[in-house]
């Protein structure tokens, strides 16, 4: 069996230029010419994982089947090449030197100095070669944090360094970096990026594909400028120029032939092109629906629009399968009340209501639901958004002085309460109901009728559960269990039989779609909204 070959993307000059996108859509392009392909991210913050990082922070925590709270570029990674990701896919600093620490406890240095070099680089290779040794990947694909030049970073900076030189011909490293236009002089300048790959080079770390984000179209004798003075070849500066979507990325990058030149440098077969016809599909229906819908999502973390990142792709991915543009209306919960609702709700076609933590915003989503109810407006409630609607229904249905545990702790009816093996824990990392768990769905459902089956498999990230206790009077009044866990009878899925859309999940199924699959409650709810036009 040949080697695991190994890429690693680096960048500098700026955050945010994209470097998970252009991972993944190199993944997605090797993907197609029939390489197996999975990508990693190697995270420079302390924090063993995002998991207690608020939204504000971090964006969203993403979570993989095997229960990981990860970084929300692993959701990228995942959308664009439908395989799932895991524990294994992403790396924090924290991690890592919480690894080394357990190891010095336990006396498995064998009394040594523990260092940066060799302990922590050791670690930070390992945890980079663990995906290629299970023998499952013909390329692993590392993405590293941060820009060159952090003091975060060198230690990543360093194991690639040494990598670099233990793999040989078995790895390649790709630098993102930046080439702005100055509209004063009419030019793109070239002299950041120098800087950049200079600053890598005093690392010991010669890039081998430099790929450019610019805003204009970069002329060949600016790429020829480029290679000259960052030891490339021409052929080897890539022009990754802004797209209308991140979808379009994999075909432009397939235009500037990024796939070939890495292919070429690891010493692979080429291979036929790449047809992607699933993904042209999907693109020519995102970009020419038949019709449009307005959606409100309701979060109390909407000023960070990527703190609800996997919601807002399902909902993407959903409109293009309903040949349907979804617009996505923005509504912050703290601002919603009895009062204002259908001035701030009623011209909508559907609403969303997402999930968080704590009492802050909870009022509005309660009214936000109430809206919904009353009004027959197709409802989707996720995680947070599922309980909210069982409060709601508890107490303006049921006559209840009723609420959750997580707002009130002193509340007569906890009609969601801490689940009883949450109760002892007093760690916050990682301690969640993480993770998938299976589902048996009722026969004739809203969940069934999306699912096309009765038995399924969701991510969960939450504290708080149904309270089983209260379960038959809600099913009296209308509120049914359409969704339960087998293996424990905890509620998964609510609905309301006198309404033409409205159901509450408890897990969180954002985190499953993909382009090429996407979900099936998102795509319901998108055809209820189109119904409600």
């Amino acid at each position: 069996m040949p080697n695991t070959k190994y890429i690693f993307v680096t960048g500098g000059v700026t955050s945010s230029l994209g470097k998970g996108i252009v991972s993944a859509s190199l993944a997605k392009l090797l993907q197609s010419r029939g390489y197996s392909t999975t990508i990693q991210k190697l995270d420079p913050y302390i924090n063993v994982d995002p998991g207690t990082l608020n939204p504000y922070e971090h964006g969203e925590c993403f979570v993989t089947d095997d229960g990981a709270e990860t970084d929300l570029d692993l959701g990228h990674y995942e959308r664009f090449l439908s395989v799932p990701t895991s524990q294994a896919n992403n790396i924090t600093t924290g991690r890592v030197y919480q690894n080394v620490i357990n190891k010095e406890r336990k006396g498995e240095y064998l009394g040594k100095t523990v260092q940066i070099i060799p302990h922590i680089t050791d670690e930070i290779k390992s945890s980079i070669k663990l995906l290629g040794e299970n023998g499952n990947w013909d390329v692993v694909i590392t993405e590293i944090g941060g820009t060159v030049g952090d003091i975060e970073s060198l230690p990543y900076i360093e194991s690639v360094r040494q990598l670099r030189w233990e793999l040989g011909s078995d790895c390649l490293v790709i630098h993102l970096t930046l080439i702005p236009f100055l509209a004063a002089s009419g030019e793109l300048k070239t002299k950041p990026t120098q800087h950049s790959v200079k600053k890598l080079l005093e690392y010991g770390l010669q890039p081998d594909i430099l790929v450019c984000r610019a805003e204009h179209e970069i002329p060949r004798e600016v790429r020829n400028k480029i290679a000259r003075f960052c030891n490339v070849e021409p052929q080897a500066v890539i022009a990754s120029l802004d797209a209308k979507t991140i979808y379009d990325v994999p075909l432009l990058m397939m235009e500037e032939e990024l796939d070939k030149v890495a292919i070429r440098k690891l010493g692979l077969e080429l291979g036929e092109e790449p047809e992607l016809k699933t993904w042209k599909s999907f693109l020519k229906r995102l970009k020419n629906p038949k019709n449009s819908v307005k959606i409100g999502l309701i979060g109390k973390y909407i000023e960070l629009k990527d703190s609800y990142k996997s919601i807002a792709e399902g909902f993407i991915h959903a409109g293009a399968n309903n040949e349907c543009s979804v617009e996505l209306e923005w509504i912050h919960s703290e601002g919603i009340n009895s009062e204002n609702a259908q001035e701030k709700l009623g011209h909508l076609n559907g609403i969303l209501v997402a999930p968080g933590f704590g009492e802050r915003g909870i009022a509005g989503k309660l009214a936000a639901v109430k809206f919904a109810r009353e009004n027959k407006t197709p409802f989707f409630g996720i995680c947070l958004g599922m309980q909210c609607a069982v409060v709601e229904f508890a107490q303006n249905v049921m006559g209840l002085e009723s609420s959750s545990k997580e707002i009130n702790s002193d509340v007569k009816h906890p009609v969601i309460d801490l689940m009883e093996e949450q109760k002892k824990i007093r760690n916050m990392g990682g301690t969640m109901r993480l993770g998938a768990y299976p589902c048996s769905l009722e026969e004739g459902s809203i969940a069934h009728q999306a699912y096309g089956t009765r038995e399924i498999s969701e991510r969960h990230r939450h504290r708080y559960e149904f309270n089983n206790f209260y379960k038959d009077d809600f099913e009296k009044a209308g509120m049914k269990a359409t969704g339960i866990n087998s293996d424990t009878g905890l509620v998964e899925v609510v609905e309301i039989k006198d309404h033409p859309y409205f159901i509450g999940v408890q897990f969180h199924p954002e985190y499953k779609s993909t382009v090429a699959n996407p979900h099936p409650l998102f795509i319901g709810f998108v055809k209820a909204a189109l119904e409600n036009v």
